[in-house]
């Protein structure tokens, strides 16, 4: 199952048990696209050649001058033919995107629904370079022509919004949903960078984990995965130098395990233990299970024996051993680690705020966002391992 499919069957169940809370659905906040004007100049367009573009929602009363920019996810590409197939969708060209965006969760301007950000300037980042915001090269060989410049599409979009108030902002946060979340990690510290000295920035990823982990092939698939995309787009240049320099291989630092240590802004990490897309690609890809001994597993949990929960509690193991030095050791840092079977939760309203959302230590993850980057309380919450949890939306398909 792919990204897109994932992600319709999530919107789908999110409709059918948001209830009483889908009155929100009747004042949906519709946003419309910017496209980046100037981005020409920089060398910023996206796969096929067309310009980048950006949803801005502007704040207002208190929050005018605090700035909420939220990395699109939408998976990758690492060879020519996906990378000239994602050119002709709405992951690789703004030419297919939708013009309007629905702005929900941690994007709602509704103080019911989303009450430590509801205020700000809220901006959502279109994502169509395929390698996280992060490639810079090209692939011409006279008959097509590829653009991986998603390095240039970041920089682009922040000189579009640095004269829009992004330049004078007072407290800033830098999020992003799958793909996207994994790009919070690549450009935390260089989004601190263009703000005010005095401002208060800070970074947040949902879903963005990517472990560096054996599928149940025993092959490291995603780590082939990442190697030829960061090849393929350019990538290493732009990874944190200081995790490329102390790495023997450079290009594992696309991994946030390996970056996470060197970044230096305060970080917040939310994450599914059980993360549904980590689960069908990386953990069970399809070619490590050709039999199909997994399928119906992957569709509900239920309903795994006892040997494939005993591969999804490894997983989660694994994952929670490699956050144990950010856990003991990050005083400014936070997380929230459930453990639904889900992959995305700030963006939508049902997981990020709502009666019946997902709690750890009865806190929803809206309550423990705002709680780190406000600095109300600590907020760094662990779940117990499934299935232990019964505030779970178990949105897996």
């Amino acid at each position: 199952m792919n990204m897109d499919s994932i992600t319709v069957v999530l919107s789908f169940l999110v409709l059918l048990t948001c209830a009483p809370w889908c009155i929100y659905s009747e004042d949906r906040r519709l946003v419309n696209m910017t496209l980046v004007r100037n981005a020409s100049s920089l060398g910023a367009y996206c796969l096929d050649g067309s310009l980048p573009a950006y949803h801005l929602d502007r704040g207002f009363g208190a929050g005018v001058r605090n700035w909420l920019l939220q990395f699109e996810g939408g998976g990758w590409c690492n060879d020519i033919k996906s990378c000239l197939d994602r050119a002709q969708t709405r992951r690789g060209s703004t030419r297919y995107m939708s013009k309007v965006e629905v702005f929900s969760g941690i994007l709602s301007n509704n103080a019911s629904l989303n009450p430590d950000f509801y205020n700000w300037n809220r901006v959502k980042l279109r994502y169509c370079d395929g390698a996280s915001f992060a490639g810079d090269a090209e692939f011409d060989n006279g008959t097509s022509l590829l653009y991986f410049r998603g390095q240039r599409i970041w920089q682009a979009i922040l000189l579009d919004l640095l004269p829009k108030g992004l330049g004078q902002a007072k407290k800033a946060l830098l999020s992003g949903c799958s793909a996207g979340g994994l790009a919070t990690f690549l450009h935390c510290d260089n989004f601190t960078s263009y703000l005010p000295k005095n401002a208060s920035v800070k970074c947040l990823s949902d879903a963005g984990f990517f472990l560096d982990e054996r599928d149940i092939s025993l092959n490291h698939t995603m780590r082939y995965f990442y190697k030829d995309l960061v090849s393929l787009q350019g990538v290493e240049q732009n990874l944190n130098k200081n995790c490329t320099s102390s790495n023997l291989y450079p290009t594992q630092c696309f991994f946030p395990q390996y970056a996470l240590p060197y970044i230096r802004t305060p970080f917040f990490i939310l994450n599914s233990a059980y993360d549904v897309y980590q689960f069908h690609h990386a953990l069970v890809p399809p070619a490590a299970d050709p039999h199909g001994h997994w399928y119906h597993c992957k569709l509900n949990p239920a309903v795994c024996n006892a040997v494939q929960i005993f591969t999804l509690q490894g997983f989660r193991k694994y994952m929670l051993e490699t956050l144990r030095f950010f856990l003991i050791s990050s005083r400014r840092g936070g997380m929230f680690i459930n453990s639904c079977f889900a992959h995305c939760q700030s963006e939508l309203q049902d997981t990020w705020f709502a009666p019946d959302s997902p709690r750890v230590n009865n806190k929803t993850i809206a309550q423990a966002v705002g709680d780190w980057y406000f600095g109300r309380n600590r907020s760094k919450e662990i779940d117990c391992a499934y299935p232990c949890d019964n505030t779970c939306h178990n949105l897996i398909g």
